[in-house]
């Protein structure tokens, strides 16, 4: 996990005692009865899909990084949650070993190549083909899909108001950020500034105005 460090920088999953409580406000289900903290030395665990038999199972063999709840529209979220929550694994680390037959891409025209079950429609993992990409070598996958415990804890919330898109009623986005806040999950209307920090340094390196 070192590369991801050095790449994108630590975060905090503290909350503030003094914030209001907004606890009737749903999140999603991983962070809505509090932010579990992760574990030291966790070494992953297996992922897999919602479907009764013939599972997908993806194995994640090391501990995720910037885990964070996101609002976009084209991320995965189990039903009834406003978010969806994910995370980031260097690609090496993830391998299908159970009727990946099953799997296929959601939108062959995205930045971020989502596999998802076909079955149960579930995504199990995005991978970045674009080798010029910022995140290329980094996979994205929702650790909620494990029954093991240990995976970092999720440490922000980004593209808060893209919730709208998805039909969010605008007077309720105070409370949503409202429950975020006193989550310690910090509201971006982006990615966290450590993350927009490594994509201009990497558009940086790529155009010569910084070196190194």
């Amino acid at each position: 996990m070192g590369f991801l460090s050095s790449l994108f920088g630590g975060g905090s999953s503290a909350g503030s005692n003094d914030a209001p409580r907004y606890t009737s406000v749903r999140i999603h289900p991983a962070v809505d009865n509090g932010v579990k903290p992760g574990a030291a030395g966790f070494g992953g665990g297996a992922l897999k899909c919602h479907c009764t038999t013939d599972k997908v199972v993806v194995e994640i063999s090391g501990q995720t990084a910037h885990n964070h709840v996101c609002g976009c529209s084209k991320c995965w979220k189990p039903k009834g949650a406003t978010f969806s929550q994910v995370a980031v694994v260097s690609r090496d680390k993830v391998a299908v070993t159970e009727n990946g037959e099953k799997l296929d891409r959601v939108d062959a025209h995205a930045a971020i190549q989502r596999y998802a079950c076909k079955g149960c429609g579930v995504h199990m993992y995005g991978r970045i083909e674009n080798k010029d990409h910022p995140f290329h070598g980094l996979d994205f996958v929702h650790t909620e899909l494990s029954q093991a415990s240990g995976w970092a804890a999720p440490e922000f919330a980004a593209f808060v108001s893209s919730i709208l898109e998805a039909g969010y009623a605008p007077d309720k986005m105070g409370p949503v950020r409202g429950r975020l806040t006193e989550l310690g999950l910090t509201p971006y209307d982006c990615l966290s500034p450590a993350l927009m920090d490594a994509i201009a340094t990497h558009i940086g390196k790529a155009n010569g105005t910084q070196k190194g």
